[in-house]
């Protein structure tokens, strides 16, 4: 069976959703699917690839390869957000004229080397740091056409940026990223900060958060060789039609802070096919530096997870940390560094 312009193996035809993540206790409370997979291809899945939250929607993911013989590791991030300044945001007394800027080394610590940047939409807590990593490491950035046109204006080559809508399966060593149209969170006004997109690069590279529009919203699921597939969600709204067929193993959902998307969580999940493992994410506060501990942003973590447990208790629900390396069933490895 050939996918995508190469032959699918027998490992990538038979890793079914709950055979390489349902074999051990879940990590809160839930039924793991039946366990079908024998022990050592569950093994090899779960350690060939490692994932790593760099909080808010952002995520590391580190896939080992063969190539040339040889065994390596490709590193993909999505929204990698690590410099985290205040903006007052989660004080009461946001300032929209807050510069940008990236804290370079502490960056290149969490991100590494990518070898692809997937952006789901260009507000500053999820490209800030990315037009740095991409002039410094040369990474393929995948996103909107106004993330291209603000990555433009910051300087990056644009042989290394991939516009897309939705839609698209890009096939990569070792690796598939399909493209979902998504949608930006609602507030309790039913809309969101700094709505807009760019048909141009800007005069002059934005230098505060408010100079960022959101420029629309994409999800990404990212299939590995022989390995479970994850959804990545930048933000808690989504298109159900766009969702519908998506089916990933993992899925890294982002956190509603209101009630104005209609039944959101059964309605995500039931478009998702019901993954096996549920990735609560942007539910901390990303004005805290990565070396302490996740905080929560009021009460909207607890009430995803109950509603989680309520759809879908079949669900095994995994609340990331900084702090974990995890595998590919998001099971904890170690320590993230």
């Amino acid at each position: 069976m050939t996918t995508h312009g190469r032959t699918t193996t027998p490992a990538r035809r038979t890793l079914l959703r709950g055979a390489a993540l349902g074999a051990a206790a879940p990590m809160l409370a839930g039924t793991a699917a039946a366990d079908t997979e024998p022990a050592a291809s569950r093994t090899r899945a779960a350690d060939s690839i490692t994932y790593r939250w760099l909080g808010t929607s952002g995520w590391r993911a580190d896939i080992r390869r063969e190539k040339r013989g040889q065994g390596e590791t490709a590193t993909v991030l999505v929204d990698p957000y690590v410099t985290r300044f205040r903006t007052g945001l989660f004080t009461g007394a946001f300032d929209p004229t807050t510069r940008l800027r990236t804290d370079k080394p502490l960056v290149r610590r969490h991100a590494g080397t990518p070898e692809v940047i997937c952006v789901t939409h260009t507000h500053w807590d999820h490209l800030n740091d990315v037009p740095f990593l991409a002039k410094a490491t040369g990474a393929r950035v995948i996103g909107t056409e106004t993330t291209y046109h603000v990555l433009r204006s910051f300087g990056v080559d644009a042989a290394q940026l991939v516009v897309v809508k939705g839609g698209e399966v890009l096939d990569f060593d070792g690796y598939v990223v399909e493209v979902a149209s998504s949608r930006h969170s609602r507030n309790a006004a039913y809309s969101y900060f700094a709505p807009g997109t760019l048909t141009a690069p800007p005069a002059t590279a934005p230098r505060t958060v408010a100079d960022l529009p959101e420029g629309d919203t994409l999800a990404f699921k990212v299939t590995p060789d022989g390995a479970p597939s994850a959804l990545f969600m930048g933000a808690s709204d989504f298109d159900e039609r766009s969702f519908a067929g998506l089916a990933p193993d993992v899925a890294m959902l982002a956190v509603a802070s209101t009630e104005s998307t209609y039944r959101y969580v059964p309605r995500l999940l039931a478009a998702l096919g019901r993954p096996g493992v549920v990735v609560p994410v942007h539910w901390d506060d990303f004005e805290r530096p990565l070396s302490e501990p996740p905080r929560k942003d009021g009460t909207a973590l607890d009430d995803f997870v109950a509603r989680v447990r309520e759809a879908n208790p079949a669900s095994r629900i995994v609340v990331p940390d900084y702090a974990t390396a995890y595998g590919a069933d998001l099971r904890p490895r170690g320590p993230a560094h």
